[in-house]
């Protein structure tokens, strides 16, 4: 015996697979463009020297960055307090 199924039903399935796979695609296209990114160093205007160079201070300075954050952490961005005596 065949199952009587409703014009409403259908639709409804229908739909509900093709917003499925439109989200789907956008998903995956957003993870492709993410996972690829922009292969290369300059933005518009901008030469690839420039980019390398703009590249490299940010690295630097993120380094610099970093030594601070870990030398006050060890607290050895201040001299010791444990005696009030200069010590040569």
């Amino acid at each position: 015996m065949m199952k009587s199924v409703s014009v409403r039903k259908v639709v409804i399935m229908l739909c509900s697979e093709s917003l499925r796979s439109a989200v789907l695609t956008v998903i995956l296209g957003a993870l492709l463009s993410l996972a690829c990114g922009c292969s290369s160093y300059e933005q518009p205007g901008e030469t690839a020297a420039e980019g390398r160079r703009r590249h490299e201070r940010v690295a630097r300075i993120n380094r610099q960055e970093m030594m601070a954050d870990i030398d006050s952490f060890l607290l050895l961005d201040r001299p010791s307090r444990l005696t009030d005596k200069r010590i040569p």
